[in-house]
């Protein structure tokens, strides 16, 4: 279950675990979603199952208005939202707060991560959209170098916005730990079953040294 979440400028849903155990994980949208899509909230409880206190929340540009896609030139205040969302979830749960996000909202939080070090714990990437379909040449990656914090991919072996070949490329580019899980035969919108407890399953085994370091 979940409750409506409101702190300043940050709106989305609080996902409260039964049994807490003081780690937490905030998770936005892509650019045609918003918090309440259903790969969001799927995630968010089953972390929360688990444990983690889960904050799915809206972007600034979807905020701003319910359709249509961000203004590139409002990127910074995107970023600035995802601070902002991870900033409540350290005055309710303290660290370590992980960031994550769909397409749009992972590369955002990992463009947070790579301009501020002490951002997140960790991220969580679902669909990371490496260039944009049948433009290869276009990569997003620019902002890989200057990342530090450990990085999961979870990415579909059809994805249109990179082949699992491409990621695996672009991860090498990354200085921090990284780990590609790739979901067979699924699209950018990763809709397979059991997909939640899949990513939660392939974060506890790359992640755990983050929030267990004995």
């Amino acid at each position: 279950m979940s409750e409506t979440f409101e702190d300043g400028a940050v709106r989305g849903y609080l996902h409260r675990p039964e049994r807490p155990s003081g780690h937490a994980i905030a998770l936005t949208h892509g650019v045609g979603s918003n918090c309440q899509a259903p790969l969001l909230a799927a995630v968010a409880e089953e972390f929360a199952a688990a444990g983690f206190l889960a904050l799915r929340f809206d972007l600034p540009f979807r905020q701003a208005r319910q359709s249509g896609p961000p203004h590139p030139g409002n990127a910074a205040h995107d970023r600035d939202g995802i601070r902002a969302a991870a900033a409540a979830l350290e005055r309710i749960a303290g660290r370590p707060v992980f960031l994550g996000g769909h397409s749009y909202g992972g590369r955002q939080a990992s463009m947070l991560s790579a301009d501020d070090p002490a951002a997140a714990a960790g991220l969580l990437l679902l669909s990371y959209p490496l260039h944009p379909p049948r433009r290869p040449a276009e990569l997003r990656t620019s902002h890989f170098p200057r990342l530090t914090a450990p990085v999961l991919f979870v990415h579909g072996s059809r994805d249109p916005f990179g082949s699992p070949q491409e990621m695996r490329a672009a991860l090498a580019l990354i200085p921090s730990p990284t780990s590609l899980a790739e979901i067979e035969s699924a699209g950018h919108d990763l809709k397979r079953p059991g997909i939640a407890a899949a990513i939660l399953k392939h974060f506890n085994s790359f992640m755990s040294p983050c929030y267990n370091p004995d």
